[in-house]
């Protein structure tokens, strides 16, 4: 399973994120509404149970009890079940409203403390849920008071609905405030992450040839990973110059050894010994062809920035040259690439590479050589065609089989492709061969300057 990338995993995370601290904000918002509403809930009863007061008269003497003077005017009270409620205790005698027909209010036997009042929730009738307020107050004066309890209630019912009204009326706008926080998240995390964008545009300048590394112009907090790639850059660059001096070091080192066996073996062939000298001379010709392998491939160059060669001017001087050997002063060299065409690739590898195929397809044509080009998505194709006997198919499907080594197909192709193959794929390229009918066509794919490599 392919992993998100970095974009979806921060939006999800953003926006998990936002929803989380939407609900949570909802929640708080439901809490806090519904202490408000209680608040407001509790102020109204206290207002009532200061009416109920109102009507409330002292004791007429000592030790009597209080009276209640006249019943509260408020239709609310007046209507059975109407949601509003009171019951006063009068010493030993329980007054109700009228609203609560024949029902008695469920309350705490023990009454508050005198001066103090407490909050309530009540089941009231018809399964209504109250809330209650539950206080108790002396009244009178001069030695003629007594203690009143009285309890006010009114069904929380409105409570819930107003509760209800508020969410239903809230949810738009919360949802538009998530689309916005939505929207914003998605634009922190798209500029957030485009110093990692440029840093693939730097990526790919660099691969493409036309930078050589990535700079220091980049926020700080991506520029030490930059850094720290050109300093990779820089060790690799280094490393490779000292693996081709090593390879051509080694190469060297084996040149005057295998000039040896070539005199030991024209000694023996001296003495008649011919069978002997044969063999060393095929030893140390199988070597030699190892040996300028490696130097030319030493002399590779891997680098891609600034890299840039035109095929037609090389074409050029290596048919100025081929036309002064041998088997290049017969033959009709046809150079059909388009001038201002660019490749990228170091010029002398190019010579290298192309100089190996013009040479061979020179040692094997009858009377011309055509030189062409043609792109291939990023690639271009310069093809080599001659117009000699081609190769048997059986021998140029093993040759185009990947692994196989060139130089030893045995097919009178010689090392001169297996350099060239070696030359296209540091290049980012790769070496095809084809039967044209008549003659073998040989393609050198290298990348356009300028174009990303073909992946």
């Amino acid at each position: 399973m392919r992993p998100l990338s970095l974009r979806w995993r921060l939006m999800l995370i953003g926006g998990a994120t936002i929803l989380l601290v939407l609900a949570l904000s909802l929640t708080m918002l439901a809490v806090l509404f519904d202490r408000h509403v209680q608040r407001v809930g509790v102020s109204d009863l206290r207002d009532r149970a200061l009416v109920l007061l109102s009507v409330i008269e002292p004791p007429a003497a000592p030790g009597g009890a209080p009276v209640m003077s006249d019943q509260p005017r408020n239709p609310s009270w007046q209507r059975p079940f109407s949601g509003h409620y009171w019951q006063v205790w009068l010493e030993d005698d329980l007054l109700r409203s009228r609203s609560l027909w024949d029902v008695t209010l469920p309350v705490p036997e023990v009454p508050p403390p005198v001066g103090t009042a407490r909050i309530l929730e009540l089941d009231g009738p018809s399964g209504q849920r109250l809330l209650a307020l539950d206080q108790q107050v002396m009244v009178g004066s001069a030695g003629r008071t007594a203690p009143v309890r009285v309890l006010v209630a009114e069904d929380v019912d409105d409570a819930t609905q107003a509760r209800g009204a508020f969410l239903r009326d809230l949810m738009p706008w919360l949802g538009g405030l998530a689309a916005v926080l939505l929207a914003a998240s998605f634009l922190q995390v798209t500029v957030g992450l485009r110093p990692l964008a440029q840093i693939g545009d730097l990526l790919r300048a660099l691969t493409d040839g036309r930078r050589r590394r990535l700079g220091a112009d980049l926020p700080r907090e991506v520029a030490p990973l930059a850094a720290q790639l050109d300093r990779l850059l820089d060790d690799r660059d280094r490393e490779l110059d000292r693996a081709r001096h090593r390879a051509g070091d080694l190469a060297h080192g084996f040149k005057t050894p295998l000039q040896a066996l070539l005199g030991e073996a024209r000694r023996l062939r001296d003495q008649g010994r011919d069978q002997a000298a044969d063999s060393i001379e095929h030893v140390v010709t199988v070597m030699r062809r190892h040996v300028d392998r490696e130097l030319a491939r030493a002399r590779i160059r891997t680098d891609a920035a600034g890299a840039r060669a035109e095929p037609a001017v090389v074409a050029a001087r290596l048919v100025q040259v081929l036309r002064r050997t041998p088997q290049g002063a017969g033959i009709d060299w046809r150079i059909e690439l388009p001038d201002g065409l660019a490749l990228r690739i170091q010029p002398d590898d190019l010579t290298e590479a192309l100089g190996a195929v013009m040479e061979n397809a020179a040692r094997h044509a009858r009377d011309r050589v055509t030189v062409t080009a043609r792109p291939e998505g990023a690639l271009t194709a310069i093809v080599v065609r001659d117009d000699g006997p081609g190769v048997p198919e059986p021998a140029l499907a093993r040759l185009t089989k990947r692994g196989v080594r060139l130089d030893e197909g045995g097919d009178g192709q010689g090392i001169g492709l297996a350099i060239a193959a070696d030359i296209a794929e540091a290049a980012g390229g790769r070496l095809t061969l084809a039967n044209a009918h008549p003659g073998l066509a040989v393609g050198l794919l290298l990348p356009r300057h300028g174009a990303a490599k073909d992946g």
